[in-house]
């Protein structure tokens, strides 16, 4: 059975509500555990929540987006922890974590001959899936903190402009027919610098042009709206896949991909 939610403006807005209080919650930790018993406990929080992902037999809302909060917690520390322990710059870290996820999509499409995450079904499959969900996660918060601190932007700036190249995939997937996977990977790695810019300037002072919230508090609002987001996903079940694959990732129709699978695809 597919592992991952139906491509809806409620799985959007949950991802950029799950990497802003990633970014949030990872830096809470950090200052109240230290920086280096955080990583082991969001870690181990995040070898749970993947377990429990891998056992599921088919696609669970309180599952996935558990799974998905912790990558975003601990993708946080991954990308911090080679600017901060190991003193890479923030270009260094970005262009590592843009050479891993090119490995990444490279061995998955080697493998399965397809990127699309229509075709998550097997283990297999979902491992690719994660591991690349990982690197996104790590590359949006070098990324985001590399326009911010060494290009001077700022978090709103950088949160806005982030903003902006999102929906370039959109729109071109719209009006230009671009390909949907290649649309969809686009779109789906600058949520992470959007999310984690705009959790940046809540939690920073207003002497640094922030909102002044703190990272605790800022935490405690995203991870409260993220909640009620979740909660009503899994009420409603609007995130449930259908029989018919959505805009950005729609890879039946002829001609619309460059990565097709030929093999036939479960239904739901």
């Amino acid at each position: 059975m597919v592992k991952v939610p139906e491509l809806t403006a409620y799985f959007w807005g949950a991802k950029l509500l799950g990497t802003a209080m990633g970014e949030s919650v990872s830096d809470t930790l950090g200052h109240v555990l230290g920086h280096a018993v955080a990583p082991l406990v969001a870690g181990s929080a995040l070898v749970v929540a993947l377990v429990v992902q891998f056992r599921a037999r088919g696609y669970a809302t309180w599952t996935y987006w558990a799974a998905v909060s912790m990558v975003a917690v601990f993708g946080t520390m991954a990308a911090d922890i080679l600017h901060g322990q190991l003193k890479m710059s923030y270009i260094e870290s970005t262009l590592l974590y843009v050479v891993i996820l090119a490995v990444i999509f490279l061995v998955w499409y080697r493998t399965v001959k397809t990127l699309s995450i229509h075709s998550i079904v097997g283990r297999r499959r979902e491992a690719f899936y994660w591991a690349t969900v990982m690197a996104t996660f790590a590359l949006g918060t070098a990324a985001g903190d590399l326009t911010a601190s060494t290009f001077r932007l700022g978090y709103l700036a950088s949160g806005v402009m982030f903003a902006v190249v999102m929906v370039i995939p959109l729109v071109s997937y719209w009006k230009f027919g671009m390909n949907p996977i290649l649309s969809f990977w686009f779109a789906y790695v600058v949520t992470r610098p959007v999310g984690a810019s705009f959790a940046d300037w809540m939690a920073a002072p207003t002497g640094h042009g922030g909102l002044g919230l703190g990272t605790g508090l800022a935490a405690a609002i995203l991870a409260a709206a993220l909640l009620g987001l979740v909660t009503y996903m899994a009420v409603s079940g609007r995130d449930v896949k259908s029989n018919v694959h959505t805009p950005l990732e729609h890879t039946d129709a002829p001609g619309r991909g460059v990565l097709p699978d030929n093999r036939a695809q479960p239904k739901t």
